[in-house]
């Protein structure tokens, strides 16, 4: 007869009125599950019995759900038993907003900023924006003051087709079918002077047989902040430039005009190692020297012919061997087919370095050959490996067990055979009755 299990039950629909400390009983009749509860420690009768489970009439509070769960019947169709389900919009019913008695003045404190953000043009019926911080976004809006300020630091003139890069001579340089920094000239295109060795000579020009000041910066007009684009040129082509020179000493015609960039990659200066052409950087590598550019990127060819200087063994830092451990393979006589046993190994030092030393005879070490075990199974059995798998057992699956000094393997059916003979096992647990 097979082993059983059995904890204290009754036929009726009483509860127990004693238990033991942490003794299980179960009433029948009513199918609910008790458990007595003592003072602590093994043994002792209980000092109360408590009602544990049975047929889902007993609620877990020790169980915990997420935020917005709740303890409910279905929102609609048949009545069913309760149960842990996620909060709906049909549990809550609806609420008319003058039963909330400070709903408007709640309403009233919220701020714009913790409102949906609008989805069509919003009117201020004519009404002022005020206390508005200066913008610093593009899309920001901007104050009164602030567009002031800035229309009067900085005046912006139409772009223009070129720029100098040097003196020229502005009667003969700024003709129709002239080249400026790339550019073949055409009458009537604006050009931005700002090299001239006379900086009085600075300053917008239009071209024709006679190149004179662009109507915007004629002579006399005050050229401090002014700001223009320059469309083309290999040099300056999407650059921007301003006239630093002060209000008051910056008269077209009369005072020295210095005008500056102002935006552009152009403001870049190649140093050490860098070319630049116009507005593009490129790295200047020396040839065969080691750097090559590979799919726009920087790579080493460490077979370059022009590489100098030698790699000093100092500089091997990551090596922890020294010279004499190096040596010790000098006058190796392994051959490439022994050497290659050691292809893929992923010992460490300290795990090689346990053969330091070894005595062991080829005979002792020949005990391993023909050994199937992966290194998994040899530190599940031999080396006291503490991970656990979860394994679906099966009758045939065997237990290495110690039998009588003996190593064997022993099927689990044996095992079961022997617990199921309660005369040879004494396995039998049986609660009893109350």
């Amino acid at each position: 007869m097979a082993n059983t299990v059995r904890i204290k039950r009754s036929t009726g629909s009483s509860a127990p009125t004693s238990l033991e400390n942490a003794e299980l009983a179960f009433a029948e009749g009513t199918e609910v599950l008790y458990y007595g509860k003592g003072t602590g420690g093994a043994g002792g009768s209980a000092t109360t019995i408590n009602a544990v489970g049975g047929k889902g009439k007993f609620w877990d509070k020790d169980t915990t759900y997420t935020a917005n769960y709740v303890l409910a019947g279905p929102t609609t169709g048949s009545a069913t038993a309760l149960a842990v389900r996620a909060l709906v919009a049909a549990d809550i019913p609806s609420v008319a907003h003058t039963k909330i008695s400070d709903f408007d003045t709640g309403v009233r404190v919220n701020r714009l900023d913790q409102m949906a953000a609008p989805t069509a043009s919003v009117s201020l019926n004519s009404q002022t924006i005020t206390n508005l911080a200066d913008p610093v976004n593009t899309q920001d809006a901007a104050t009164k003051g602030f567009v002031e300020a800035t229309s009067q630091g900085l005046d912006v003139k139409d772009s223009c087709t070129a720029a100098t890069t040097g003196n020229i001579t502005i009667s003969t340089a700024l003709n129709n079918g002239d080249t400026l920094d790339g550019v073949t000239l055409s009458t009537n295109d604006r050009v931005l002077v700002k090299d001239q060795s006379t900086a009085s000579q600075n300053g917008i020009y239009i071209v024709s047989a006679s190149p004179a000041r662009a109507a915007d910066l004629a002579a006399g007009a005050d050229a401090a902040g002014f700001f223009t684009f320059v469309e083309k040129g290999t040099v300056n082509a999407d650059n921007g430039f301003v006239c630093t020179s002060d209000k008051g000493s910056a008269v077209v015609g009369t005072n020295n005009l210095t005008i500056a960039q102002f935006s552009g990659a152009g403001q870049v200066i190649a140093g050490n190692g860098l070319d630049k052409s116009g507005n593009t950087l490129s790295v200047d590598l020396k040839a065969n020297g080691g750097l090559v550019i590979e799919s726009t990127e920087i790579a080493v060819d460490l077979a370059a012919s022009s590489i100098t200087g030698t790699l000093p063994v100092t500089k091997l830092t990551s090596l922890t061997s020294s010279v004499a451990e190096l040596n010790i393979l000098d006058g190796v006589t392994s051959t490439t087919a022994e050497l290659n046993i050691l292809d893929g190994v992923t010992s460490t030092a300290a795990e090689l370095n346990i053969l330091d030393g070894v005595t062991s005879t080829a005979a002792e070490l020949n005990i391993l050959d023909g050994v199937t075990a992966t290194t998994t199974e040899l530190n599940t059995c031999c080396d006291g490996d503490t991970s656990a798998t979860s394994t679906t057992l099966a009758a045939a699956d065997r237990l290495v067990m110690n039998d009588a000094g003996t190593m064997v393997q022993v099927a689990l059916s044996d095992l079961v055979t022997f617990l199921e003979n309660g005369s040879v096992s004494g396995f039998d647990i049986d609660g009893g009755t109350y």
